[in-house]
């Protein structure tokens, strides 16, 4: 029998990190002068090992097994899908890149066709190709101002795909929080190696400097806001079905308008809610199909 309570919870949970994630990213784009987007991921992810280590306690179970390799490119793949986001973001209005990134499902569905040899009939074919039609409709105007850096939302979607791939893999098996601490070290480890090998190449977005205290706090609020969220979202998966919850994802775009318009006074042009509307209008029809076969899982 369906409680209602319980999954009223778990859509309060959801519409409150969808609502808080941007926060993230504006912070992250707030930063961009100052801080290299290389130098904001790592913080990210240290501040995320920093407050996940208390929540260790709850957990129990061997810490060296045969999945760490896993976990090891799970947390490689978020960090890259964060680089790649964040760097983003200092060319791209807030909206436009989350609503651009919202393509990962649709490549979620793609990738899992690939890799697990799941089927993938022609509706879902057109879903997808007219989602991806619609992140070239918000991307268009954008390339021919900034180049290929208008792409690397489509990049972070990418990456972040197969961290979600990754995390079906895992989760069956995997305490949600020590999934979200082990995403941490290793994220922190790998953007530790990229910002050492950026900083030898002179890659700019790779570049390391001591934060200002100022800088410090906003990236352990930045740190703080993606860890409470994930574990949000974690926890919401746990009281209700993907069915349920996995459309509210879009709230998201909500939170990074206001977010957009009342921090840089940015928002999206007509062309740009055409193509947010062909892109959740996609995601949408896609994750009530797949839904019903249980093909999403957790992502935390």
């Amino acid at each position: 029998m369906i409680d209602n309570n319980v999954i009223a919870r778990a859509m309060t949970m959801m519409i409150v990190a969808m609502l808080a994630l941007p926060g993230i990213d504006a912070i992250a784009k707030w930063l961009a002068g100052s801080v290299s987007s290389g130098q904001v991921t790592w913080s990210r992810f240290f501040f995320q090992i920093i407050f996940m280590s208390p929540l260790l306690l709850r957990t129990s179970g061997p810490w060296f097994t045969r999945a760490l390799f896993l976990h090891a490119a799970r947390g490689a793949m978020i960090a890259f899908a964060t680089l790649l986001f964040f760097s983003g973001l200092a060319y791209l209005p807030l909206a436009d890149a989350i609503s651009i990134f919202f393509i990962e499902p649709l490549l979620v569905t793609l990738l899992s066709a690939l890799f697990f040899g799941e089927a993938i009939h022609w509706r879902r074919i057109s879903a997808i190709s007219l989602g991806f039609a619609g992140a070239l409709i918000i991307i268009r105007p954008t390339f021919s101002e900034v180049g290929l850096a208008a792409l690397y939302p489509v990049g972070a979607a990418c990456c972040f795909s197969c961290y979600i791939l990754l995390t079906r893999k895992l989760v069956k098996n995997e305490d949600p929080i020590r999934l979200q601490f082990f995403a941490g070290v290793f994220g922190c480890l790998v953007m530790g190696v990229a910002l050492a090998f950026g900083n030898a190449s002179e890659i700019a977005i790779l570049d390391a400097a001591w934060p200002r205290p100022r800088e410090w706090l906003l990236l352990g609020i930045l740190g703080l806001i993606a860890t409470a969220c994930h574990l949000l979202v974690t926890y919401a998966y746990r009281l209700a079905s993907i069915g349920i919850l996995a459309p509210f994802q879009y709230v998201e775009i909500i939170g990074a308008t206001i977010l957009g318009l009342v921090v840089f006074n940015e928002f999206p042009d007509p062309l740009t809610w055409l193509g947010i509307a062909i892109i959740v209008g996609s995601g949408m029809y896609v994750f009530h199909r797949e839904a019903k076969l249980d093909k999403f899982s957790i992502q935390v």
